[in-house]
């Protein structure tokens, strides 16, 4: 019995045995029986079905590198994006490798794709402002029938990505999540149109950013998801989604639609019961690292939802609303004596469409105690421009206590707290309405000291009042009596009152003085540097309708303010302007300049005079601020001034595609502006334009810039000229141009004058002396570049001894008339008097003679190059016996030909209007008949 028994046995360790040995060997032969086919299948079915460029450095087929899947290898994978990213990579990796399904490749002949093996790998998603995507590149039976006879199918039910990151930057949404450390196994039905995936997910590291504003930050991540997916109307249901951020616990659940022009999307996260202690582990990494100090007790209810369409084109969003709430809290930070205890908060936010004019706070109740000590707040807000607003502060707290009890990274407290405010109602200042309000805010012996810089702001005593018993501006009152605080040894002291907004009856005194670059280091951030000094010794007492009336004997303004290395920014300008230097002394309603000193961006100002109506100006939106000045700099670049608004325009357009160009924006003039200068300037720079010795009179009023008898030299010419400047929008501006020039040289103006180049491109190789008595008006783009269509004026160019070198339609009326002295013509005292109106030139008869020929000439040009001009070209000796002749086609390409009829030129007149295209061809240029 036995031996049968170790018979069997052994019989069937052998057939293991060679079934294994068997097995193996197939592993081995398999690859090297099919290598071609299934490389070849490959190659073909990613050429047919992939858009985006693919490279990599070798491919082999083995069962053992992801075992015991059948997989093609493919070394250093690299993928690039569709358009418009055709440049740029979206994938790349050590290595993919893409499972075969062997069964198919054996008993159908066919190469069925079923799985997808990444590893090391950058996966790059770019969505640029107009919502086109990289990711495009898989090419659908829709979009393209197979070119080949490829037995190769994309039928996946598995995906495995291990190591690797992912970022999804979309420009469209504003949204931009870098992974790092990605690890993602997913499985399901891959194939069919409907499925269910089920995925595990790791990332070691996630970033998280919306509008450039950071809200995850390393966060580690843990996901089990079940996501449905319908390929057919590309829809997401999230079924069911658990994750962890750290140690907190959310649920995800909700739908993402593609839409043709969008998404539409209804998403819900939420976290019920957690730990507080967990909620601060989701918070960026310097809130862990003061977690480790802490103890913290209680439990919290977190709730995020976005609900809606996002179109871009048609300015829809989604609506977003957060929620949370703290029962039985408790932070104590390293053992402090009393801890922050019995933390109560509910807080609700909305913002419908994610536009901020409607959003809605609700802060239900926030409670805690320090000790004795307490704070509690109910606020309710909604609107911002015109919010409605119902609150109820009260406070009481040793800062120290609340300092050791939070511990408050980087900063040190101290002093006494205590504030009182309630307010209930609606600000509307347009209505001269404010909530009724009754408040008050006390700081007493406050000391701040920060890591930053070694010396506190101490002495921090506020003592401020406000109160409202009407609703109405008329009843409001603000009282600081006083505020003062001490820092590097020098005190700085505040007193003011203010009442009766209608009419603001103002009371303030203020002295002191404050480096504020040390100031700023107390709470400094990195990355920022502010500097400057401000003395004062002033006192202002008045009413503003005063002021605005003139009865300047009822102010009592008067002191000093001296300030140094200022930086001041402005909604109307790009860069900021900083006042190097600055003594003001005021005066009733005058603020008087001395030795100002001021630099913006490479410009240099030096200024002396007054500014008047000042304290109107700050007290009032509708107040013009007056003044007059003397103005003295060395350099001034325009170019620097201009308002850097980023439109987008359809610059050039060819039959395949439209290409976008930004506009850098127009210079913005203030409204309320009535400023008056003399100015003299060393050096003006604008587009290339190079101006010396630049004097004149400058008014800035009403929204327009106004240059009276400016002179200045160019090229070595004396030049005297009007201007009216003024902007209509940040890329849109018009202007009133007056230019007279003596004798300038029209070689250096072609070859030094860029402006020059594009109006007269003929006159590359002209050379002698003309003058020019011109008057032009019209818009300007974003670019400050003319708005063609719009341009009406004239005025005479004055010919006084020019060699016409090079003239295109001199030389072909010259091979019209077989006649050589006519292609490079001497021209002396010769008046060329042009009008401009709908993109069209007209030129008025006139005549010059030279080699015995006097020729008569007239006609019409274009902005964008097109001729129509009629030519009598007088025979030598006396011109009496003339041959008529028509030059049309472009400046570039003119033609002659015998007679007097010509072709009519197009006028494109401009219609003024913000949604209105202006007519202009993409390389428009003015021009000189040539």
């Amino acid at each position: 019995m036995e031996k049968p028994k170790r018979s069997i046995v052994i019989k069937g360790l052998k057939i293991t045995v060679i079934t294994f040995c068997t097995l193996l060997l197939m592993m081995f032969l398999f690859p090297i029986v099919f290598p071609g086919k299934i490389a070849q299948e490959v190659k073909g079915f990613a050429n047919d079905k992939l858009e985006g460029e693919l490279n990599f450095s070798e491919a082999n087929l083995s069962f053992f590198n992801h075992f015991p899947s059948l997989t093609l290898t493919l070394k250093n994978f690299k993928l690039n994006g569709s358009a418009p990213y055709k440049n740029e990579t979206l994938i790349s990796a050590n290595e993919i490798a893409f499972g075969i399904n062997v069964k198919s490749l054996i008993f159908d002949s066919q190469v069925k794709i079923d799985k997808i093996f990444l590893s090391n790998a950058l996966m790059n998603v770019r969505v640029n402002e107009k919502g086109e995507a990289n990711y495009n590149v898989y090419v659908s039976e829709d979009e393209k029938p197979s070119k080949d006879n490829s037995n190769t199918s994309l039928k996946l039910e598995k995906i495995d990505i291990r190591n690797s990151r992912l970022v999804y930057n979309d420009k469209s949404t504003k949204i931009l999540i870098d992974a790092k450390g990605f690890n993602y196994i997913g499985k399901g039905d891959l194939d069919q149109s409907i499925f269910d995936i089920y995925t595990e997910a790791e990332i070691d590291s996630l970033n998280l950013t919306y509008d450039k504003e950071t809200y995850l930050k390393n966060k580690r991540i843990k996901a089990d998801l079940i996501t449905k997916i319908n390929t057919n109307s590309l829809a997401f249901v999230f079924q069911q989604n658990n994750l962890k951020i750290n140690k907190l616990p959310v649920q995800f659940t909700g739908k993402f639609d593609f839409l043709k022009n969008g998404y539409d999307m209804d998403f819900k996260i939420d976290s019920k019961d957690s730990r507080l202690n967990d909620f601060f582990t989701a918070l960026p990494p310097e809130y862990v690292t003061w977690l480790e100090k802490t103890k913290v007790k209680g439990s919290t209810d977190l709730a995020l939802y976005l609900k809606g369409q996002y179109i871009a084109s048609e300015h829809k969003s989604p609506d977003m609303g957060f929620n949370m709430k703290i029962r039985d809290g408790e932070i104590e930070y390293k053992n402090a004596p009393f801890p922050v205890s019995n933390i109560f908060l509910n807080f609700d936010t909305k913002l419908p469409g994610l536009n901020p004019e409607n959003v809605e706070v609700t802060l239900d109740s926030l409670f805690f105690n320090v000790g004795k000590d307490y704070m509690k707040a109910i606020v309710k807000s909604k609107g911002l421009k015109k919010p409605t607003i119902n609150a109820n502060i009260q406070a009481s707290l040793d800062l120290k206590k609340l300092d050791q009890a939070f511990g408050f990274e980087n900063m040190t407290l101290k002093g006494l707290l205590k504030m009182n405010v309630k307010a209930n109602g609606v600000y509307d200042k347009s209505k001269s309405i404010f909530p009724i309000t009754n408040g008050t805010f006390n700081l007493k012996n406050v000391t701040v000291q920060t890591q930053y810089y070694p010396h506190p702001i101490q002495n921090i005593n506020v003592l401020a009042s406000v109160t409202n018993g009407n609703g109405t501006f008329k009843q409001t009152k603000v009282i600081i009596n006083p505020a003062s605080f001490v820092f590097e040894g020098k005190p700085i002291y505040l007193k003011a009152s203010f009442q009766d907004f209608d009419d603001v009856a103002y009371d303030v005194k203020a002295k002191g003085s404050v480096d504020v670059a040390k100031v700023y280091k107390v709470f400094s951030r990195k990355g920022l540097d502010v500097k400057g000094f401000i003395k004062a010794d002033v006192a202002f007492q008045g009413k503003q309708s005063d002021a605005t009336n003139g009865n300047y004997s009822k102010l009592n303004n008067r002191g000093t303010l001296e300030l140094r290395k200022i930086k001041t920014t402005s909604e109307y300008l790009p860069k900021p302007f900083v006042i190097d230097a600055g003594l003001f002394t005021f005066n009733q309603d005058k603020m008087n300049f001395s030795n100002f000193l001021a630099s913006y961006g490479k410009s240099d100002f030096k200024m002396n005079g007054y500014l008047q109506n000042v304290i109107n100006f700050v007290l009032s939106d509708a107040a013009i601020l007056k003044g007059k000045f003397n103005l003295i700099s060395n350099y001034i670049n325009v170019d620097e001034f201009m308002s850097g608004a980023t439109t987008n325009t359809e610059a050039t357009s060819t039959a395949k595609q439209t290409v976008p160009k930004t506009e850098t924006g127009v210079v913005v003039i203030p409204p309320n502006f009535d400023l008056q200068f003399v100015a003299n300037a060393a050096k003006v720079d604008f587009d290339e334009l190079n101006l010396e010795n630049a004097k004149g009179d400058m008014s800035i009023a009403q929204g327009k810039m106004t240059l009276k008898n400016t002179g200045f030299n160019i090229i070595g010419a004396p030049v005297n000229m009007d201007i009216v400047y003024g902007s209509e929008t940040p890329t849109k501006a018009f202007f009133d141009f007056k230019i007279k020039a003596n004798n300038f040289d029209i070689k250096r103006a072609y070859d030094e004058i860029k402006m020059f180049r594009e109006m007269a491109s003929a006159a590359e190789k002209a050379q002698g002396k003309v003058s020019l008595d011109y008057k032009v008006g019209g818009k300007l783009d974003g670019n400050m570049q003319p708005i063609y269509p719009s341009l009406t004026g004239g005025g005479t160019l004055s010919v006084k001894e020019v060699k016409m070198k090079g003239f295109r339609m001199f030389g072909a009326v010259s091979d019209k008339t077989h006649t050589d002295a006519i292609r490079n013509p001497d021209v002396t005292k010769v008046d060329i008097k042009t009008t401009i109106k709908n993109n069209i030139i007209t030129i008025e008869r006139f005549k010059f003679k030279f080699a015995g020929f006097r020729p008569r000439i007239e006609g019409t040009t274009s902005f964008d190059g097109q001729l129509n001009i009629k030519m009598r070209l007088g025979l030598p000796p006396l011109g009496i016996i003339g041959i008529p002749l028509t030059v049309t086609g472009t400046k570039d390409a003119p033609k002659v030909k015998l007679g007097k009829k010509g072709e009519d030129i197009e006028e494109k007149e401009y219609i003024d209007n913000a949604n209105h295209v202006d007519p202009i061809p993409p390389t428009a240029t003015p021009v000189v008949p040539n």
